[in-house]
């Protein structure tokens, strides 16, 4: 293993590092957004509604990442829909995490004893003032391990934007491969700056979720 070359090739794994985050975090900001909004319409069963998210959620977690990418980049031009790599990575990742995100929440606010809901209505509290200051609060807390777990999953996720032309991490490390032939220096580096990515958010999720956990009984 040469360390010159390891060195020589860091800032092209820095460059893809960073277009790694930025769509990866833009597409979890997409997904706890749609997670929440799915999670409530189902919880309270508004109607119509209701059955389009369900309908959504089945669709997204029984498909690959790669097929919703292959659709969005390669499928809607023919009927004049162009999007850019980042652009069509960001919402392909946004759409597959909004439906694990919807299934997480939705767990969460099914775990709030009926009570909280009764004391909130005995308060005069509307049904948006319900959600937003006693129900939406406690379904995060409870929904955390899955909320870190879906984040973890789906930053990993970004290893399939390589298909779309995107330079992320792994198209930084096929690419080099190929050029140089260099794979087990390229690899090294692609599973150290995966773990860059990733360790911190697992550890963050771990000190939240014990933080949590403590604070829910009195520690």
């Amino acid at each position: 293993m040469n360390l010159d070359v390891m060195i020589s090739y860091l800032p092209l794994y820095r460059d893809a590092l960073f277009l790694t985050m930025r769509v990866g975090w833009k597409g979890v900001a997409i997904a706890v957004l749609i997670g929440l909004i799915g999670s409530a319409i189902i919880h309270f069963e508004i109607p119509i509604a209701r059955y389009i998210v369900s309908a959504y959620t089945q669709l997204f977690r029984n498909t690959p990442l790669l097929v919703q990418l292959f659709f969005i980049y390669f499928a809607l031009p023919k009927i004049g829909i162009c999007v850019s790599p980042e652009v069509c990575g960001t919402w392909g990742l946004g759409l597959l995490g909004g439906a694990y995100m919807t299934e997480t929440f939705r767990s969460g606010l099914d775990n709030i004893p009926k009570i909280q809901f009764e004391s909130a209505e005995s308060l005069g509290m509307s049904r948006s003032q319900m959600f937003r200051y006693v129900i939406l609060p406690q379904a995060v807390a409870s929904s955390i391990p899955g909320l870190v777990a879906n984040v973890i999953f789906l930053l990993k996720e970004t290893s399939v934007f390589s298909t779309i032309s995107l330079m992320d991490l792994m198209f930084t490390a096929k690419d080099l491969i190929g050029m140089y032939a260099k794979t087990i220096e390229c690899l090294v580096l692609l599973v150290i700056f995966y773990l860059i990515m990733l360790l911190p958010v697992s550890v963050l999720g771990d000190l939240l979720e014990r933080r949590l956990r403590h604070a829910e009984f009195g520690d």
